[in-house]
């Protein structure tokens, strides 16, 4: 009689729910558990014994490999609702200390104000660092690391909002460079944007959020356009690892309903994700927190000390922190302070204020 030998098998903790909801998942996904359940083995054989041990393993390993897939392309549920009794991870965007001035503001020293103040990582502004050579992000991981600091968000820039292919290829091919540059640097997320409508803004533009479309064009091809470009990004994001994070930068996205239809036409990858700026929303920014939070994957926290550089918002953290805590929102939230006030001064306050409110 051969031996039988139990093999653990890790499930989804989202197993369950998604067996429900699918149930095809259970024979795609677990069909090979008759397999490894018993493996009969010839009593003093040693060459089957290697045979059927090996067979096992590539089975098991095939199964870890299978799995996530299938899990991805099932109907995506919001991967937030797991429960967490763990502090919120507050890192600073280097863009706290540099808003697009003459003189840089370095990324290396804002990593060294990052351990100081207490933050748990720093978000880095690709058009903040110094260059894009291995030896420099290399040298920003290892700050990091030495300091206990993370560094979870590169931040980029591109617009897909342009009617000519050759120009929408270009920002694609800006955008595969960067998910090169995030690899290098160990950042598993990217900050992404819609991009908008080339041409003059209205005064009341961050006030309505309005732009009109270029003559001839309308905000319904913009979408397609938008959709169309990420997932050509996504396919080299979900090979490296990298999740992409569409922002509610203005221009198309300002109209959340337009940043909901995009996500939802890619979030069967499982390289696309959500970043909430709650600065960045057009009129009153609670209610459409509450409908967001349940599918964001980062929040980038706005402040305004000095009054603010563009415009100015008085934001409610402890608000803003029900709505995270009510969604159970488990990721990063980046500071972006956005005011005039020296920096040195204003992201410790920002910290202060952030650390209260999102602290359990």
């Amino acid at each position: 009689m051969g031996n039988c030998y139990l093999y653990k098998i890790d499930l989804p903790n989202d197993y369950v729910a998604n067996k429900q909801k699918n149930p095809q998942l259970k024979n795609k996904l677990f069909n090979f558990k008759s397999i490894l359940m018993t493996t009969p083995l010839k009593e003093n054989d040693a060459h089957s014994s290697r045979r059927n041990w090996l067979k096992n393993a590539a089975v098991l390993g095939a199964a870890s490999m299978v799995a996530p897939s299938l899990m991805a392309n099932t109907q995506n549920e919001p991967n937030k609702k797991m429960s967490s009794f763990q502090p919120i991870r507050l890192i600073v965007s280097t863009y706290s200390y540099w808003h697009f001035d003459p003189v840089v503001y370095p990324i290396e020293k804002v990593i060294e104000n990052a351990a100081r103040i207490g933050f748990d990582g720093v978000e880095i502004l690709h058009r903040q660092m110094e260059n894009e050579t291995i030896p420099y992000m290399n040298k920003l991981k290892r700050m990091a690391f030495d300091r206990g600091l993370s560094l979870p968000f590169l931040s980029i820039h591109q617009n897909f909002v342009e009617p000519d292919a050759s120009k929408r290829k270009e920002h694609v091919q800006h955008t595969l460079k960067c998910i090169k540059l995030a690899t290098q640097m160990g950042i598993p997320a990217i900050r992404m944007n819609t991009g908008s409508w080339a041409g003059e803004r209205a005064p009341d533009y961050y006030e309505t959020g309005i732009q009109k479309p270029v003559s001839g064009y309308t905000d319904k091809e913009a979408i397609q356009w938008v959709i169309d470009s990420m997932e050509e990004c996504l396919m080299e994001a979900e090979k490296a690892g990298v999740t992409l994070c569409l922002e509610n930068h203005w221009g198309l996205s300002s109209n959340i309903d337009y940043l909901e239809e995009i996500y939802n036409a890619l979030a069967s990858s499982p390289a696309m994700g959500l970043n909430l700026d709650t600065g960045n929303f057009v009129g009153d920014p609670y209610p459409q927190l509450e409908r967001l939070m349940p599918i964001a994957d980062i929040i980038q926290a706005k402040t305004y000390y000095g009054g603010g550089e563009v415009y100015d918002l008085n934001l409610d953290y402890d608000r803003i922190a029900k709505i995270m805590r009510n969604a159970n929102f488990t990721g990063y939230v980046s500071l972006e302070m956005e005011g005039k006030e020296d920096s040195e001064t204003a992201v410790p306050k920002s910290y202060d204020l952030l650390r209260k409110a999102f602290s359990i």
